[in-house]
């Protein structure tokens, strides 16, 4: 099988960074090992174009990263639970970020009346986020701020997935940490923008219903 001119290039890459990197720092390697301790889990969508480290600028141990199509945390899957208890439980996280981005084409897709085959169960959770704000889209007449506010939506609603979490509910009537918010990147401008999601007043909400921290 014939390997692109990018696929070779990778480990000739990987070689001049580990070189500038020791060039500037001869323990930076040895430091790296030593483990982790990020302050922030993210929690992204899977598309090339947005990197979490790069558009946040940070470097090697300061975020935890998970990322999937249209950045869900689906009640079901149990990568996306077991990352948020491991960055929650074990490295102590101080925030919970859910970031989605314009242009999202998991969230296209949901807004498009066909069978995506293997998708549609995946697309499922975008499309009850449609569902559940159906009046507020309703009212949006032009197709493409439509699909920019089910974008912000569909953000909102999985930074309350992450709220119906046992472990964030304990960590946070235990030490009030981790703190939850929602952001959207904008493709066209390259601007990381913060949605001020109500976190106090979502946390209070969900566990009117969900509440699975009230023996502490």
């Amino acid at each position: 099988m014939a390997e692109s001119a990018f696929y070779k290039q990778v480990f000739e890459n990987n070689r001049k960074w580990i070189a500038e990197k020791k060039a500037i720092d001869k323990d930076y390697f040895t430091r790296l090992a030593q483990g982790q301790k990020p302050e922030i889990l993210y929690i992204g969508c899977s598309d090339s174009r947005a990197t979490a480290e790069e558009l946040m600028g940070a470097g090697p141990g300061q975020v935890f990263v998970h990322r999937n199509i249209a950045n869900i945390v689906g009640s079901s899957d149990l990568n996306a639970l077991s990352v948020v208890n491991f960055a929650i439980g074990t490295l102590h996280v101080k925030h919970v970020v859910v970031c989605g981005h314009y242009g999202c084409g998991g969230v296209k897709a949901a807004m498009v009346a066909k069978d995506m085959g293997l998708l549609n169960p995946w697309l499922r959770h975008v499309r009850d986020v449609y569902r559940l704000h159906r009046e507020e889209l309703g009212r949006i007449t032009d197709e493409e701020q439509r699909y920019r506010r089910l974008v912000e939506l569909n953000v909102e609603e999985q930074c309350i997935n992450v709220i119906k979490t046992a472990v964030l509910q304990k960590s946070y009537l235990r030490n009030r940490t981790p703190t939850v918010h929602g952001w959207v990147f904008d493709m066209h401008t390259g601007e990381l923008m913060d949605l001020r999601f109500d976190f106090p007043g979502k946390l209070e909400e969900v566990r009117q219903i969900y509440d699975l921290g009230s023996e502490l």
